[in-house]
Order: C-alpha cells, then structure tokens, then sequence
C-alpha cells in the first residue's frame, strides 16, 4: 500500500531541487555580469596597510652589583615628551576661560502631524494600517465640523517642538504620504 501524500511529497521536493538550481545560476550569472562589467576591482592586490609604528619603550633602572643605577636608553624628560612645550611656558601664560555659548531657545510647544482626514471611518482605519505598516503609531480624532458632518483625522504625535514634528513629515514625505503640523490643543 503506497503512503499517503508519496508522490506530492516528490513533486516538492523535485520543486525545491530545482528551485535551488536556478537560485545558484541566478547568483553565478549575476557574479559574472559584475566581473565582466568592472574587472579591475576583481583583479586588483589586496592593499596592505602599514603597520604601526611601535610606542618607544622606557626601561626602568636595574640596580647594579655596587648599588648604582644603570639604563641602557635614555630617560625622557616630561618636556621632552611633549615637544611644543617649553620649561616655565606653563607657569607664565594663565589659561584661558572659555565663555559658554548661549543656548538656542527650545521650541517645547506640543506639535500633532495631521497625515489625512475622512469623511468615511473606514477609510481612517485603512490609512492608520497604512501608516503602522510604514512605523508610523497614529491615532484617529473624530471632529463633528459645522456644515460639513462628522470627519475623522488620522494624527500622529504629539511632538516636542516643530523641528520633532517636520522631522516626522519629511519621513512621511519619503513613504508617499503628504501630511502637516497642527499645534496640540
């Protein structure tokens, strides 16, 4: 008695044999467009980089036999060591106080960015999928506005200052989707 489900069980595998196969074709061809399109970053020696030049080592003294201290390289000088400055250059010159830079004011007034309005709730519901699919967290705001029935917005925030806000639009700009900054009330 043949087993339940034999042959699909081959066809899928014969699916995924060969779609493997045309996956690695797919690659090597790929692989040699590029060579052939732009040889020498192929061809070209890796560059060896330069190795860096060793720290000088200080020796510490090594007490001889008669208690006398020799080293076989000299010893550095603090002033040595830092070669733009001079003995007594410290002593000689105060340091100077920097003043602090005023801040910038900090626009801390709270922003909603408004991506869309609907008439139909629907909609509203749709496009604040559309947004989360994109990372954008909005909410929906119902207003009832004189004359023209109930509309629902789609907002997002609230942020910290316009900069926060224009910040978010101009991410939003980049997904196709038009929207403004309306201060929080």
């Amino acid at each position: 008695m043949a087993s339940a489900g034999g042959p699909q069980k081959s066809k899928a595998l014969a699916s995924l044999i060969i779609g493997m196969v045309i996956g690695v074709s797919i690659a090597g061809i790929v692989a040699w467009y590029m060579v052939k399109k732009n040889p020498t970053t192929f061809n070209q020696p890796s560059v060896a980089r330069e190795m860096p030049k060793p720290v000088p080592q200080i020796e510490v003294p090594q007490p001889k036999s008669n208690g006398q201290a020799e080293t076989t390289q000299p010893q550095f000088e603090f002033y040595k060591v830092l070669p733009d400055k001079s003995e007594g250059a410290t002593a000689s010159k105060p340091a100077a106080v920097a003043k602090p830079q005023p801040k910038a004011p900090v626009d801390s007034t709270p922003y909603l960015v408004q991506a869309g309005s609907f008439q139909n709730a629907d909609d509203a519901e749709k496009f604040k999928a559309r947004l989360a699919l994109g990372g954008f967290e909005a909410s929906i705001v119902s207003v009832n506005l004189p004359e023209k029935g109930l509309w629902h917005r789609v907002r997002l925030g609230p942020f910290a200052g316009l900069a926060a806000a224009n910040a978010t639009i101009a991410s939003l700009k980049t997904n196709g989707i038009a929207a403004t900054a309306v201060r929080a009330q």
